[in-house]
């Protein structure tokens, strides 16, 4: 025979815990207890009963806005600090390590310049594509680009001449470009080797 049974209840009748009040509980005892505060004190502060506060924290029983503000008002805090985190969404983040990005072949390129992909878009859209890449052979002629989007370049290392259309753009260690990716582009002479930059596609057209 189960506990709620024998107090005369079934098992469907016994009431369920609100995840709210639930939350709340457990954020005031964290809260309280990360003060070095005991109910007792909370109790004096506020005028709540130590009963009805420990009921709090249990989630036993619904607590009303003027009994949070009191309890807030105990603790030193605003009354929105106790739903600061309630109902947050998990994040999903996407780890890759130095070195284990998936190394990209792209059309005209050869071994001594690498794309090494970064991010991999999970959903059926794809929103940007982040590339780390290394180039160490002066002499290789390297093709033009050209993509939907946008395309920021940062350079980490190295120098070089990067051609945009009809213009070229001297880029070292700390530059920044920005383009349009629909406009023919590409490394046009390796001056300081080796080059290492990262080249982050945005699938969004200027004029969206």
């Amino acid at each position: 025979m189960t506990d709620a049974t024998a107090n005369g209840l079934e098992r469907s009748e016994v009431p369920a815990v609100d995840p709210l009040e639930r939350y709340i509980g457990s954020t005031i005892r964290e809260m309280r207890q990360k003060l070095g505060l005991t109910i007792a004190e909370i109790a004096e502060q506020t005028g709540i009963s130590r009963g009805m506060l420990s009921k709090i924290e249990n989630a036993q029983t619904a607590t009303s806005l003027e009994t949070l503000t009191k309890i807030a008002r105990a603790l030193g805090i605003s009354l929105s600090a106790f739903f600061r985190n309630y109902d947050v969404p998990t994040g999903s983040a996407q780890l890759v390590k130095n070195g284990e990005g998936m190394e990209v072949v792209r059309r005209g390129t050869k071994r001594g310049h690498t794309y090494q992909l970064l991010a991999y878009d999970r959903g059926s859209t794809k929103l940007f594509e982040p590339f780390l890449i290394a180039m160490d052979d002066a002499s290789e002629v390297f093709p033009t680009f050209e993509h939907p989007g946008v395309e920021f370049i940062y350079m980490l290392e190295g120098k070089l001449e990067y051609r945009h259309g009809q213009s070229t753009y001297l880029l070292e260690p700390g530059d920044a470009l920005t383009f349009r990716g629909d406009i023919p582009h590409g490394p046009e002479k390796l001056i300081e080797l080796p080059i290492r930059f990262l080249a982050i596609i945005h699938y969004v057209t200027p004029e969206s």
